[in-house]
């Protein structure tokens, strides 16, 4: 993010109501807590401790905030350890290819495959894409962000429709690295 956009964002949130704001962009993180952010936090009263026993850690906690989207299901423990983000997890009918590479989105926002409604998408399935490529767009804040595939390889699969709110980490493309 340029300075200018960071201070628009900033603009922009303490306009709202927001008490915490937080965005990831590969390496780049920026985190702005408003001055709400200390009114919001309350501490819950504590139960009484019987004499000789330790008493417990304040906690702390933040009113629920209601998400416009649905809650996802709880995913099982797993023992094996957690893919990195680029690497693929494998689709349903894996293909010749073995496993497909994943972009996945760094930030939440609105999904756009291209600039403006009459130009071409960035990239399609059957597009041979380049790291450092861009491959779509995320609007988050009125802020357009272009984002770069990390991968090089041919999509097999667009995982969100256009204009489609995605979250933090959603894949959006399957790229198989062979391509």
């Amino acid at each position: 993010m340029t300075f200018k956009e960071i201070q628009e964002l900033v603009k922009l949130i303490s306009r709202t109501n927001l008490t915490e704001f937080k965005v990831k962009n590969g390496e780049f993180e920026l985190s702005i807590r408003t001055d709400k952010y200390e009114k919001q936090k309350h501490q819950l009263p504590l139960a009484p401790v019987a004499q000789g026993q330790a008493s417990p850690a304040p906690f702390i906690q933040m009113p629920a905030v209601p998400s416009p989207y649905p809650a996802a299901p709880a995913a099982a423990p797993q023992s094996t350890p957690q893919p990195s983000p680029a690497e693929a997890k494998p689709e349903s009918g894996e293909g010749e290819s073995g496993k497909y590479l994943e972009v996945r989105s760094p930030i939440v926002g609105t999904f756009y495959r291209s600039s403006s409604p009459e130009k071409p998408p960035y990239a399609k399935v059957g597009d041979v894409i380049q790291a450092g490529q861009v491959v779509c767009i995320v609007e988050a804040m009125k802020l357009f962000n272009e984002i770069e595939s990390e991968i090089s390889g041919k999509i097999v699969k667009v995982m969100v429709e256009d204009a489609q709110p995605v979250e933090y980490d959603q894949v959006l493309f399957l790229v198989d690295p062979r391509g």
